[in-house]
């Protein structure tokens, strides 16, 4: 009977191995496990902007060479104390597990299970098991598959793996995202006591979780640590006296939950996923409101790597890369401590400064947030608009509720959490209230690069990702106003004009390709006098830039727009277009002044320099793509006039901030207040802001809060005394724009009497 049950076990062993019985893993899958690590996004200084990962799956990858000897040391102390010695099956804690627990049914005697059995039930066996037959034969199929581990991995691979495996809960998986979201810190780092807590929670995550809203639950990891930390003495980690002191420590955490809507450079992250998770655009896909987006897609297609990055490279095994799980590491441009200096900045001004004003303002309107002229039939038409794009809406309609149904429920108050500059606040209002609530908050669009490199170093879409989603920087538009005036002094420079040409100082009347007249409004009353351009475009007159508009072109002036970097199709060629009506976003915007830092060449933004794989292997890399769009020339006469905006005109509110550095720059403002803009640059950065309403109906009443100047310029101005506050990243008011030697912009001052281009259709400006 001895003889036939020793055959029958040899026999039913043999059958796992083969793969008769049960599942066992080919040895491909034994050497290579199907593991999926989240990607990391990097800033330029080496800091882990945030991940790419799928719904509970936030697992990065960490080295042996990574881990803290402590977390080791708790782990082999806790869960496999003879971990060096067996070969995946430690028989003496197997026969005792057998002896204690199955016959004399001790529930404390421990468990018989190596850290190779655990790491292949993690592996391959995690399905629970069904039926009795499943049961019975799950815990022989996790012995083979220890085996063969050992056979195939050393230790430090098996307890690396392991480590890295393990879902510690509340979205971290793997040791690394672990010691990050309840440490705050690296799995090297990880001091003794947050080892053993750690590891502690390798039993049972839930019955251990340390923050658990249950203080039992959380009673119970303190008390599973000091286990941990005494099974740590035992093993002789610690000494009788640390494991003491050790365990007379509180459970002292530093929380952070991994969500991509939180931490630094939310809206760069999730643009960047957006770009590298593209499909190549196909027509029939996109609506007619959305030929723009196609054109805009298809141009990024064909001219950007880094745009569907995903779709045009593949693995070795033929398939596409993954973000979510094939752990690739992406090398972005952005620097952590300026990207954190222009949310800060926006925090300050917008947040602590402007916001309680527009508040103050809108308080007793009935139109709030809406502007007070706005009849109130079109307040209601626009707030039931704003209703019907929320998901609730879209769910209950789904679900066949009327549209009066839908209009109670959204009349009902309920218990929320709302967003405030202070923090979240818990509150009672109707969802309808709370449409209007968040109509109130102004939005923001920020972006800051280098006009050498077109390395983009902070980017910031708006005030808070999690409740205002959507991006003001790259993503959308808003008019420009005066901002475009430099666009147009340059097609003047480009045609014969200087910055010293005099022009009288009169109202100015155009004549539209309708027929119609066309007479612009001026804030500077200094009627009759002779200006030059250079101290038109200081003041941001509008006579002056229609005097300009009248001698050039509309037509060249789109074309000159594009030239610039602008890809928005729907620039009018009309010669109100002088004052800025068209939409282009603020990346669009920082872009095309890089030109005027640059000699007049432009650089694209460059968000990442390169992308590695799992095990360091440089996948891609990035360049600089840079074109040049006007003489040199016209770029010095430029810098000339734009620096004249700063020193002498309207955007002299920088000096107010400390900042004597030399710069160029210009402010916008557009009708009403609705969109308030600063452009701004130095030899080595280029940093453009806008600050608006959720809609062109929401904005100041008078300009002393919503012009340019006193919404963006203030962002702008905190930013770079932050900036410059910082010596370790190396930029010094001292520099200096070089212009040669000899230089005059007054040179070939003669200006042309009559058109300088014959006219061409706006087909003809996209051929």
């Amino acid at each position: 009977m001895l003889a036939v049950a020793l055959i029958a076990i040899v026999v039913v062993f043999v059958s796992i191995s083969k793969g008769w019985i049960g599942y066992m893993p080919p040895v491909e899958e034994l050497e290579n496990p199907n593991y999926k690590f989240a990607t990391e996004v990097f800033s330029e200084d080496g800091k882990v902007l945030g991940t790419f990962s799928m719904e509970k799956n936030n697992r990065v990858y960490s080295s042996y060479a990574d881990l803290s000897p402590n977390i080791i040391h708790a782990l082999i102390a806790t869960e496999d104390v003879r971990f060096a010695e067996h070969s995946g099956i430690d028989a003496k804690a197997l026969f005792r597990a057998i002896v204690k627990r199955g016959l004399l049914l001790q529930k404390s005697a421990g468990g018989g299970s190596t850290i190779s059995q655990q790491l292949a039930k993690q592996l391959f066996t995690e399905k629970v098991a069904s039926n009795t037959m499943q049961r019975l034969l799950q815990k022989p199929i996790e012995w083979v598959i220890a085996v063969k581990l050992e056979r195939y991995y050393t230790k430090e691979e098996i307890l690396t793996m392991y480590l890295n495996k393990f879902d510690f809960l509340n979205n971290a998986v793997g040791i690394k995202t672990a010691a990050s979201t309840y440490f705050g810190c690296e799995p090297k780092d990880l001091k003794i006591e947050q080892a053993a807590m750690l590891v502690g929670m390798c039993q049972n995550p839930s019955r251990y979780n340390p923050v658990s809203r249950n203080p039992k639950i959380r009673e119970n990891a303190l008390g599973r640590r000091n286990v941990v930390l005494r099974q740590m003495e035992k093993a002789g980690y610690i000494s009788d006296a640390e494991c003491d002191s050790l365990q007379a420590l509180p459970l002292k955490l530093a929380y952070t939950r991994v969500d991509h809507k939180e931490g630094l450079a939310t809206y760069f992250r999730e643009y960047l996923r957006g770009v590298m998770t593209a499909k190549k655009p196909v027509k029939s896909e996109y609506r007619g409101w959305q030929m723009q987006k196609y054109y805009e897609d298809s141009l990024s297609w064909e001219t950007n790597p880094l745009y569907g990055w995903c779709a045009k490279n593949k693995k070795k095994d033929g398939s596409n890369y993954n973000i979510y799980t094939d752990g690739l590491k992406i090398y972005t441009t952005i620097n952590s401590h300026m990207q954190q200096y222009a949310e800060d900045a926006i925090k300050e001004h917008l947040g602590d400064f402007l916001q309680p004003l527009f508040f103050k303002e809108k308080q007793g309107s009935k139109n709030a947030p809406y502007a007070r002229a706005l009849p109130q039939a079109r307040v209601e038409e626009l707030l039931t608009r704003a209703m019907k794009q929320t998901e609730r809406y879209n769910v209950m309609k789904s679900a066949g509720a009327s549209e009066q149904e839908i209009r109670k429920a959204f009349d009902t108050p309920q218990e929320m959490s709302v967003f405030t500059w202070a923090g979240e606040k818990d509150t009672i209002m109707t969802p309808m209230d709370s449409i209007r609530y968040y109509k109130h908050f102004l939005r923001t669009g920020f972006m800051s690069m280098d006009p050498m490199t077109g390395y983009v170093k902070a980017y910031v879409g708006g005030p808070n990702y999690t409740y205002f989603q959507y991006d003001m920087a790259m993503v959308g538009r808003r008019q420009v106003g005066s901002t475009i005036k430099p666009y147009l002094y340059t097609l003047a420079m480009e045609n014969g004009f200087s910055p010293c040409d005099q022009v009288r100082h009169v109202e100015q009347t155009l004549i539209t390709e309708t027929g119609e007249a066309w007479t612009p409004r001026n804030a500077n009353k200094r009627y009759g006098e002779m200006v030059t351009l250079k101290w038109g475009l200081a003041n941001s007159d509008n006579w002056i830039s229609a005097y300009l508009m009248g001698k050039l072109n509309p037509y060249n002036l789109v074309r000159l727009i594009h030239s610039f970097g602008v890809r928005n199709k729907a620039i009018d060629p009309v010669v109100s277009l002088c004052l800025g009506p068209c939409e282009i976003s603020v990346g669009e915007m920082v872009s095309a002044y890089t030109a005027f830092a640059n000699k007049g060449i432009r650089v694209a933004p460059l968000f990442v320099t390169r992308i590695e794989d799992s095990d360091g292997n440089v996948l891609s890399t990035f360049a600089p793509q840079m074109e040049e769009v006007i003489s040199v020339s016209s770029a010095y006469k430029m810098l000339v006039m734009l620096r004249s905006v700063i020193n002498e005109g309207t955007g002299g509110r920088v000096r107010r901030y400390g900042i004597t550095a030399d710069m160029g720059g210009k402010t916008g403002t557009t009708n009403d207040n609705s969109d308030s803009w600063f452009m701004g640059f130095t030899p080595s950065l280029v940093s453009g802001c806008w600050v608006g309403g959720d809609e062109r109906d929401i904005h100041f009443g008078t300009m002393t809060y919503g012009q340019g100047a006193a919404a963006a310029l203030p962002i702008w101005a905190t930013y770079m005394k932050k900036v410059y506050d910082d010596p370790t990243l190396g930029y010094s008011q001292t520099e200096t724009f070089k212009l040669p030697e000899g230089f005059d912009p007054c040179a070939g001052s003669e200006t042309p009497d009559g058109e300088v281009f014959e006219e061409t259709g706006l087909d003809d400006l996209f051929n």
